[in-house]
């Protein structure tokens, strides 16, 4: 069945509906599943406080560590178990997952613009600036990010806006090579020059010309760097120096779980299993975003 638009609409609508439509045909079914379980996580992420069958800090000590479903023991009521005081493991996994997704989404983009700035600093003025970015950038690619980041959370304590801020600091030099090198070629198009020689400020030209001609690598480069901003937010939270009690994120789940895997398995793995889905497709998306706007690896 095909789907054909609405006769009402407007030609920019229906040429917008038209091309949405043959790119997901085109999508193979490895991507289509990806795009399904983004949007779920995108749905929980923002609608998750309306859907909550329990608090998720509701405790509950007559029931707990109760199976999930279909495992013996199991009710409806808490159909993916309990946790060790009771508490509802569906609702935490709720509340978890908007939390990993917030936090991780927000330190990939203070890291993206944060990244592409400098790229655009460094390549405007060149010089002995362009070298310290480009120091800046080698030292940060050579660094162990996480033990430093272990470091200074053991060193500052559970701080949130340390947290955040070590999150936005991962993988920011990405960004920054990338974009320096996209601009200084994008300096030499006609573009460029034909809006530098009718008057316009680099300002202008960066931003109105530049910036949109060099977004789709930027943007699969966030979609690659956003599961990996996921890993190292559950990293540290499973090692209890993220996300603390009386909050939850996947990685507080996933360390509350590791002592009851024999016992209470669920615990551990129904987190784990959210991280890898999540992680795994938007890797499948970024790669075959990736494919789509390079030519030099399409067929």
């Amino acid at each position: 069945m095909s789907f054909v638009p609405e006769a009402g609409a407007t030609p920019a609508a229906r040429g917008l509906v038209t091309r949405l439509v043959k790119a997901f045909r085109a999508m193979p079914w490895s991507v289509l599943m990806a795009v399904a379980v983004l949007l779920t996580v995108a749905f929980v992420t923002i609608f998750a406080r309306f859907i909550l069958p329990f608090e998720f800090d509701q405790m509950d000590l007559r029931a707990r560590l109760a199976p999930p479903l279909p495992l013996e023991g199991s009710t409806w009521i808490h159909p993916l178990g309990t946790d060790k005081l009771g508490r509802d493991v569906f609702s935490r996994l709720l509340i978890a997952t908007q939390t990993s997704m917030l936090l991780a989404l927000l330190g990939t983009l203070f890291g993206a613009v944060l990244g592409t700035v400098l790229g655009f600093v460094a390549a405007h003025f060149g010089k002995w600036v362009d070298e310290a970015i480009s120091t800046l950038v080698d030292f940060q690619a050579a660094m162990p990010w996480f033990i430093i980041a272990l470091a200074v959370l053991a060193f500052m304590g559970n701080s949130m806006i340390v947290f955040l801020f070590l999150m936005g600091l991962y993988g920011w030099e990405r960004y920054a090579r990338i974009t320096r090198g996209l601009v200084l070629a994008a300096r030499e198009e006609g573009y460029a020059r034909a809006v530098h020689a009718l008057g316009g400020k680099p300002a202008t030209i960066y931003l109105r010309h530049v910036l949109p001609n060099i977004l789709s690598p930027l943007i699969v480069q966030l979609t690659i760097n956003f599961p990996e901003t996921i890993l190292f937010e559950t990293s540290l939270s499973f090692l209890g120096l993220g996300i603390r009690p009386p909050m939850t994120s996947l990685g507080q789940m996933l360390g509350d779980g590791r002592d009851y895997m024999i016992t209470a398995w669920w615990l551990a793995v129904v987190p784990g299993t959210v991280i890898f889905l999540t992680t795994l497709s938007m890797s499948i998306f970024g790669d075959w975003l990736r494919t789509r706007f390079d030519p030099s690896l399409q067929d």
